[in-house]
């Protein structure tokens, strides 16, 4: 379609269409993505929470524990749906451009904050700018990285010692309180389907008088509000009366109760004590306890979440610096047997970064390097001259299910390369990504990406493009970068996934992180409630969940 003007009501380009395959489930027999519905208006429902690693502010938020959160109290231009994932508008009246880097965003009038005031387009503008600006130090900031402008309000330096250039970018413009537009650097095809991240979120101009004061009770245009967030012990939120957009549901309060073990969570669901847990503990997963200790409560769905396992930065810890090491690594895993063993086969194993849901997805991406091999393994590491780091280690964080699979990577390690391997757990999440965050984590750590927006790119660009916001092994590759900003600048979707696909093949010879498995998400509930869904992400679809 290059060449010829169209309005981009809802995406362009590359993700156009994101269809879930049913089949991605690893063996999974069991399709179900939700309960039966037919519950009653309000109420209060309790699920798994788990401590989020930042003041939850949206262009700071970039894990789950507080992204689940952030998106029951944000609305943003895009709306993902919970069935397939697609783009919907939400605040968005539409989003037109005519070359895939000239974009005219019009919003909805009437659109309420939880402070009361309205949104309006320089709620955006301001937003997107703030996370942008260096000094701010969003952790999602990346994010604004294709509008125009964006390079002068970096930080020349590490400590950012030296004020940038600019505190707004100039590719951002306000055109009425309803219309703004956004000039990218290069084109961007698949920009729409990103605007539904929590980074895009709007601020109130509230934010900006106080942003730490927000960080703890957050104010978005959402179908919830934050109440209260009693650290380490719960995340208490209430429908928003003023909410004007049509994904609000029915319930009139939800309660994140923070868990420092996955196992205890489930073992309230069994007992009515906890509504809804979006992890069900590893043990429950052999035989298919689950199904057995809830009947009628239970449901699992491909997802667009993959496992892997990062390696430290190189000069956080040069033991793993030879890519010959790290295939190694990835070819002493015996992921089918893991599988089997661990998650009951509701696993698919890995053979790429990027998450069979997506369009663009290629099988293979690995080749050899994840296929269990042990002789092959050992031939890979003698080829590298050994392991020089006496004995390798794989963190994890305890407050969830990763202690039995990351034992079992381990054993399978030591087994296939004859050297020995430590799963070592770290308290909780926050704890965990904060030393990730600040390179002080050595060694392994079980990394996971459950993605923001339903696009090939988001399996790659956020974490492994040069300098990007979840980049935790600092992995760097000027023709990987090329090949993405080549991907990202076509027109046609297939021509773009063919440059993505590119980018992707060249992560086997560098092995930055080791892929693992493709996530099939397992849901339990309690018998109080209804109309439990699983979206596209993995989360849990607070529109259609009520008591019964």
């Amino acid at each position: 379609m290059r060449g010829t003007a169209r309005t981009v009501v809802v995406v362009a380009g590359v993700s156009a269409v994101t269809l879930l395959a049913a089949a991605c489930g690893g063996g999974s027999s069991n399709t179900t993505t939700k309960s039966t519905a037919g519950g009653k208006t309000g109420g209060t429902v309790t699920v798994r929470g788990c401590n989020p690693q930042n003041p939850l502010i949206p262009s700071n938020t970039t894990e789950t524990c507080g992204g689940n959160v952030i998106d029951a109290i944000t609305a943003k231009l895009i709306h993902y749906n919970a069935e397939t994932g697609a783009p919907e508008n939400d605040i968005a009246d539409k989003i037109a451009t005519s070359d895939n880097q000239n974009f005219t965003v019009t919003i909805k009038k009437g659109y309420k904050f939880q402070d009361g005031t309205e949104v309006k387009a320089k709620n955006f503008v301001d937003a997107w700018n703030y996370a942008a600006y260096g000094p701010n130090a969003q952790s999602s900031g990346y994010f604004m990285q294709p509008i125009e402008g964006y390079d002068a309000t970096q930080c020349a330096d590490a400590a950012c010692k030296t004020k940038p250039k600019a505190d707004k970018m100039t590719g951002l413009v306000v055109k009425d309180d309803y219309t703004f537009t956004i000039k990218t650097t290069e084109k961007v095809s698949n920009l729409p389907v990103r605007l539904g991240y929590s980074a895009f979120a709007p601020l109130p101009d509230s934010f900006f008088k106080d942003p730490k004061a927000y960080g703890e009770k957050p104010i978005g245009a959402g179908p919830f509000k934050l109440d209260s967030w009693t650290k380490n012990t719960e995340i208490k939120l209430s429908k928003f009366a003023d909410y004007s957009g049509k994904f609000g549901g029915k319930l009139d309060g939800i309660t994140f109760k923070i868990y420092q073990d996955s196992d205890a969570a489930y073992n309230d669901v069994i007992a009515n004590q906890l509504d809804v847990t979006d992890e069900v503990s590893s043990s429950a997963m052999i035989d298919d306890k689950y199904k057995t200790d809830l009947p009628d409560r239970n449901a699992q769905k491909a997802v667009g979440v993959i496992q892997t396992i990062t390696f430290a930065p190189v000069k956080v810890d040069p033991n793993y610096a030879d890519p010959k090491i790290r295939q190694a690594i990835s070819m002493a895993i015996d992921r089918p047997t893991i599988i089997k063993q661990i998650f009951n086969n509701t696993r698919q194993p890995a053979t790429g970064w990027v998450s069979p849901v997506v369009d663009g997805y290629k099988a293979g991406q690995c080749g050899e390097y994840c296929t269990f091999d042990a002789a092959k393994a050992k031939a890979k590491l003698d080829e590298a001259g050994g392991f020089k780091g006496g004995k390798m280690t794989i963190a994890y964080n305890a407050d969830a299910s990763h202690k039995a699979w990351v034992e079992a990577t381990c054993n399978s390690i030591k087994g296939a390369l004859g050297v020995d391997c430590v799963a070592t757990p770290v308290v909780d999440f926050a704890t965990f990504r904060a030393q990730i965050a600040a390179k002080k984590m050595k060694g392994m750590f079980r990394t996971g990406w459950q993605m923001d927006y339903p696009s090939i790119e988001d399996f790659l660009a956020p974490i492994y493009k040069t300098g990007a916001s979840s980049n935790d092994g600092d992995y760097s590759n000027p023709e990987f970068d090329k090949l993405l900003n080549e991907a990202a600048a076509q027109t046609d979707a297939s021509a773009a996934n063919a440059k993505y696909q590119e980018a992707e093949k060249l992560l086997a010879n560098d092995m930055p992180a080791i892929p693992m498995w493709y996530s099939t998400a397992t849901f339990g509930w309690s018998d109080k409630v209804t109309g439990v869904k699983i979206t596209a992400f993995g989360t849990i679809d607070f529109a259609s969940l009520q008591l019964k």
